[in-house]
């Protein structure tokens, strides 16, 4: 027993001292600091909100079209002597020149036999009239009170001045059908095509060709009623000296040159299109072969435009990046400092590739999130940063104050990484 009691007691010792010795180290072991920073959020990338102003502009497309054209007809029928050598396809015309002249041999004929025709009635007239005074003459020597009118030879009289009025508009017409032999251009212009030529026979009304006049064009721009509001225009627009339409610069692609064109805004429409629900607002361009050319290039007839419609320009608006738009109404904005995402809504005026334009609901200098984010919510733990203009990328906030750049490859595969953890 007392062989048991010496070799257990010692190993009883050792045991009791490691526990104590434990025991001690572990009172004595410093406690760990717990960290106040809060683990790092989602990178996101996000741009400075700033102030400016608003020009705004609706684009549209159309067709430029003369505001003249008409089709070149005779009012006589007849074979053609003469074409003048303007009047050809794309030939330059003035107005008053003669374009076409009809044979007018038949025609001077019918003046010659309608003065004959005068000639005869002014002396049936002057005949009667004489006839007529000897017959009042007459009536007066005899002293008759109640002859009547056909003793007084009146109604020879008047019949014989009708014959005379008959005569001579017959050779007004004979004389006016003369001078239509000969058609003239009505405006100067250009040719857009011509059907005749020397020695065919025309007929009344049969079309000669086509010209329209070069002092204006004009092209429909289709618009919807959102853009005509923020055009300000009203259905029944016209343009005046007191309200003047809006600016319009016309654009297209003539020889492989991108060419521009200034007009303006001078009417709408009569009525909105049943099919589209659009209403076209026309639009003019002054002298499009001369002063409004862009250089050597018109603005011709059938060229298809693209049109930048200048509105009114709205002062001291907020304007966000357009990826900054999450629906009609919301932006995601970065607190940097914080570290936190919050969730605005905005009055949005509008919206285009160039950036949101708002009223009010965040402010100038704060960050707009351009990055996708899924699943957000209002106090999100977000990472914010900012492509520099080096392509560098800038941590905001007081995490930046360490690394404060990085490239963008690098920002990137952190957010990756960030967000397979979290998955």
């Amino acid at each position: 027993m007392a062989r048991i009691i010496a070799i257990a007691a010692p190993i009883l010792i050792l045991a009791g001292l490691g526990v104590g010795g434990t025991v001690v180290l572990s009172k004595l072991k410093p406690e760990p600091e717990k960290a106040d920073e809060a683990p790092a959020g989602l990178n996101v990338f996000a741009e400075k909100i700033r102030e400016g102003n608003l020009e705004i502009e609706v684009k549209a497309q159309g067709e430029v079209r003369p505001k003249r054209e008409i089709v070149v007809a005779p009012q006589i029928s007849g074979r053609i002597s003469y074409v003048s050598p303007d009047f050809i396809d794309g030939g330059f015309i003035k107005q008053g020149q003669l374009l076409v002249k009809v044979e007018a041999a038949d025609y001077e004929l019918a003046v010659v036999r309608a003065q004959s025709s005068v000639a005869s009635a002014q002396q049936a007239l002057a005949r009667e009239t004489a006839e007529a005074e000897l017959a009042r003459q007459d009536i007066k020597d005899l002293g008759l009170e109640d002859a009547s009118p056909l003793a007084r030879r009146e109604p020879q009289l008047a019949e014989a001045k009708a014959a005379l009025d008959a005569a001579q508009a017959q050779l007004k017409e004979a004389e006016l059908a003369l001078q239509r032999t000969a058609v003239y251009a009505p405006f100067s212009g250009r040719v857009r095509e011509r059907d005749v030529d020397i020695g065919q026979v025309v007929a009344t009304g049969q079309s000669l060709g086509r010209i329209f006049a070069n002092d204006v064009v004009e092209v429909s721009l289709p618009l919807n009623d959102e853009e005509m509001g923020r055009l300000g225009l009203p259905l029944a627009f016209a343009s005046s000296t007191e309200h003047p339409g809006p600016k319009v610069v016309f654009a297209a692609t003539v020889g492989g040159i991108k060419r521009h064109w200034t007009g303006k805004v001078v009417r709408t429409a009569a009525a909105v299109n049943s099919q589209t629900r659009q209403i076209n607002v026309i639009a003019e361009l002054q002298d499009p072969y001369g002063k409004g050319a862009d250089g050597d290039a018109p603005m011709a007839p059938g060229l298809f435009v693209d049109a930048a419609i200048e509105g009114d320009t709205i002062s001291d608006v907020l304007i966000a990046p357009r990826a900054a738009l999450r629906g009609d109404d919301r932006i995601y904005v970065g607190l940097p400092d914080e570290g936190k995402l919050s969730i605005r809504t905005v009055d949005l005026i509008y919206s285009d590739p160039k950036g949101a334009y708002i009223r009010s609901g965040v402010e100038a200098g704060e960050y707009a999130i351009t990055s996708p984010i899924q699943a957000a919510f209002d106090g999100m733990n977000i990472t914010v940063l900012e492509r520099q203009p080096d392509g560098t990328v800038k941590t905001l906030g007081n995490k930046g104050a360490k690394d404060d750049t990085q490239t963008e490859e690098t920002a990137v595969a952190s957010n990756g990484g960030k967000k397979e953890a979290e998955e």
